[in-house]
């Protein structure tokens, strides 16, 4: 994921998975260098759910690659 493509996975994550702003905030600060981390860094911080995480990724697939 590039930072171009970053404004519609944030969109995403507010609209999908009603993810506040804090706790998308703190994923990318946590995840800075790599935004393909990104998912995993919420799953590790528990903002996500295993299922949630598997969205992010099938939505990943289908809108970016």
């Amino acid at each position: 994921m590039s930072k171009h493509d970053l404004p519609q996975v944030i969109d995403f994550l507010r609209q999908n998975l009603n993810l506040s702003d804090d706790s998308i905030q703190l994923a990318l600060k946590q995840s800075q260098s790599d935004y393909g981390s990104l998912p995993i860094v919420l799953w590790q911080y528990g903002l996500v759910t295993l299922l949630e995480l598997e969205r992010i990724y099938d939505w990943f697939e289908s809108y970016i690659y």
